[in-house]
């Protein structure tokens, strides 16, 4: 896992300059980046400590097999729940705490991830510094293997958005919909040996339910002349591919034809404005220049695109106000939209990896109204 020795280095070296004698890593994402292991139902506390040396887990019983498995780390500490085991050991914070108490000088925590109570406990003797900001940033540029992946997902994600878009017609239903593209989606992955696969998707249609960007499917039939916004996000081994695309059930109106247009050209400005050494804001503004000039500024209400990876949505931002210089192999969406009551939602996203000149589109599929114009 010579991936993860790199990830570890790094964060040690953060931690020796800091005089951190052990790190506690809570968030599951971050879990993952550094052991390459992910539980699916965190109810269950589950604590990774590094030192300057080693990792330890702590997991409940019924993760531990899992974890033996999966997990990148020197030694796995099992909490139990169950009688026969009892004298084990039943607390995961007391394994915390004896690991802790082990050592004198500052813990690391992911202040924005980390309960309050935990915080308060560990404060009492501890000096206590942030490394949650130090790993979000290391994670910002992703390595060969997770570009790798990343590009895989997005393949599979291409499949699905066209198998899910092939059966939209009047009477078929938003689940009906997600459904067609899952299935497509579990199929092609069955194809590929010892993968995880999994796939996220959500088809708001209608007039009054495409201008509420994040809204689950329902079992709501679309109509003659109907529009709506079909998004789906691929997740091939842990690491993820969004795309979206705005489509009409027969014609459009005129006004939704002009929306979409609009729409479809601040997507194509920001994905050709993107790529190494200009700020996060400059591909915001690009997309913005086009809804502003043409009126429907008002309309934009949300960023340009965001980071995307292990998470749904991971920074950076491309945000009016976000600073920050894009570097080579960070990966985005772009995915400006408008959302305007009467006429609809229109929004197309695709997922980037920023190059120093012209950046990778990951999710090539039409974007153009004649081919978004369906049954």
């Amino acid at each position: 896992m010579q991936e993860i020795e790199k990830r570890l280095k790094k964060i040690r070296n953060y931690m020796d300059e800091r005089k951190i004698s052990k790190a506690i890593v809570l968030n599951p994402e971050n879990q993952f980046y550094l052991t390459k292991f992910r539980a699916i139902n965190y109810s269950r506390p589950i604590f990774l400590i590094i030192d300057l040396e080693s990792t330890c887990l702590i997991v409940p019983a019924l993760e531990e097999e899992h974890a033996k498995n999966e997990a990148y780390v020197n030694e796995i500490k099992v909490y139990y729940e169950h009688p026969e085991m009892e004298k084990y050991g039943t607390s995961p914070y007391e394994y915390l705490f004896n690991e802790i108490n082990k050592v004198k000088g500052a813990i690391g925590v992911e202040k924005s991830f980390f309960p309050l109570y935990l915080y308060e406990e560990i404060k009492k003797n501890f000096d206590i510094i942030d490394i949650g900001e130090e790993i979000k940033k290391m994670r910002y540029i992703k390595d060969e293997k997770e570009l790798e992946f990343i590009r895989k997902a997005g393949e599979i994600v291409k499949i699905g958005v066209e198998a899910s878009l092939s059966i939209a017609s009047p009477g078929v239903t938003e689940i009906e919909i997600d459904i067609k593209g899952l299935q497509a989606i579990l199929y092609e992955a069955s194809k590929f040996p010892k993968i995880i696969i999994t796939s996220e998707s959500m088809t708001p249609t209608g007039i009054e339910r495409t201008v509420m960007p994040h809204i689950s499917s329902t079992t709501r039939k679309l109509n003659e002349r109907d529009i709506g916004i079909h998004s789906r996000q691929a997740v091939f081994n842990g690491y993820r591919a969004e795309l979206e695309r705005t489509f009409f059930i027969g014609k459009p109106t005129i006004e939704q034809k002009s929306a979409f247009e609009i729409a479809k050209n601040a997507q194509e400005v920001a994905i050709d404005e993107i790529r190494a050494g200009i700020q996060a804001k400059e591909v915001d503004a690009k997309a913005r220049s086009i809804f502003q000039k043409n009126g429907y500024g008002k309309y934009a209400i949300h960023r340009t695109g965001h980071g995307i990876g292990i998470g749904v949505h991971e920074e950076p931002y491309l945000r009016f106000d976000e600073d920050l210089i894009l570097q080579e192999n960070m990966v985005f969406t772009i995915e400006p939209g408008i959302y305007i009551k009467k006429i609809g939602g229109f929004r197309h996203s695709d997922t980037i990896i920023v190059h120093k000149k012209k950046s990778e589109i990951v999710t090539n599929y039409p974007r153009d109204i004649e081919s978004l114009t369906l049954y």
